[in-house]
């Protein structure tokens, strides 16, 4: 070989060069980090027929929902482990002071005996649910066909680790102001056996066996953590103001924030893949498979709601009016 022969090294950050500029540190920190993502290479150096392997190329690469390059999807608020740490930093700040201040003012004394029993019934066991979120979250993390991908799903559930922290601190609280209505110890029998809960138990059961990552997708993202969002969230957030629970209205606003950041990058996935011929009617096909589940969700918890009639309606609708806005679909 003559020294003309001699191939020239590969520039760093190779993979991003086709954009003409220094790359940022979101591209940098986050763009193809897959290693089980190698084209025609098994997911992982190991024998083909390993069920790793097995697993990774039936519910993942067989996905239905396909596009040549998931590489190419970006989180629209571009966040990193550096930026996502600062930020919910300052948003864990702002919610212990909520905590704190509140305590000070001794605000669970000026609640109701009977909107204490509806916290105990529709509130602290919601940390099952959030629980379910954050196990979605992960699956949908690992099973990402991008590390774009993975990284928002991973943040997602670091999200909904918060909000179950958030409720089992206030599962704590109120346990000291009144002892006699099963705060920190009847949650787990609510989410097993109350009414309320058992339509978001099945849809969430059903959610985590959602296997291929395309539906986990959808199911999780565009259907189920919707309807959490809308009845859980908000809906209870506006029988909790009033009941005169300004803590928890404020609590949930906070919450609802990492919320809107999720359909953001859930948004922009929609986006991407919608450019593809053939996923418009896959996505569709599986949300009208979900809905009815989520729907029925909604209808029994909101019954529950003291003061609020028409909660259910507004929450469905809600949820639609989502889906409705999401690109392509």
């Amino acid at each position: 070989m003559s020294n003309t022969d001699v191939l020239k090294p590969l520039k760093t950050w190779s993979h991003l060069a086709a954009r003409r500029r220094k790359p940022s540190e979101y591209e940098i920190v986050s763009t193809n980090l897959h290693i089980s993502t190698r084209p025609g290479a098994e997911p992982f150096e190991l024998d083909p027929n390993v069920f790793m392997n097995r697993w990774y190329k039936e519910k993942r690469n067989a996905s239905p929902l396909k596009h040549p390059d998931w590489n190419a999807f970006r989180d629209p608020d571009e966040l990193i482990y550096r930026t996502y740490n600062i930020m919910q930093d300052g948003a864990e700040t702002y919610v212990m002071g909520l905590f704190d201040q509140f305590n000070e003012r001794e605000h669970d004394k000026g609640l109701s005996a009977n909107w204490a029993g509806t916290l105990a019934r529709l509130y602290t066991p919601a940390r099952y649910l959030f629980h379910t979120l954050q196990i979605g979250s992960a699956y949908l993390a690992q099973m990402g066909p991008s590390s774009t991908i993975s990284i928002c799903a991973a943040f997602q559930g670091a999200d909904s680790l918060r909000w179950l922290s958030h409720t089992a601190y206030r599962a704590k609280e109120l346990s000291l102001t009144f002892p006699d209505k099963g705060f920190a110890r009847d949650e787990r029998r609510y989410w097993e056996d109350d009414a309320a809960w058992q339509g978001f138990r099945e849809l969430m059961e059903k959610v985590l066996i959602a296997y291929d990552w395309g539906e986990a997708f959808v199911a999780l993202d565009l259907v189920a953590k919707p309807a959490v969002e809308e009845a859980v969230l908000r809906k209870f957030g506006e029988a909790a103001r009033q009941n005169g629970d300004t803590l928890l209205g404020l609590v949930i606003d906070a919450e609802l924030v990492d919320s809107a950041r999720h359909r953001r990058w859930s948004s922009a996935l929609v986006k991407l893949a919608t450019a593809e011929p053939g996923n418009v009617d896959v996505i569709k096909g599986w949300i009208a498979k979900w809905e009815p589940l989520a729907d029925r969700a909604i209808e029994t918890f909101c019954a529950g709601l003291p003061d609020l009639p028409d909660a259910a309606a507004a929450a469905k609708e809600a949820t639609r009016s989502f889906r409705r806005s999401l690109p392509g679909l």
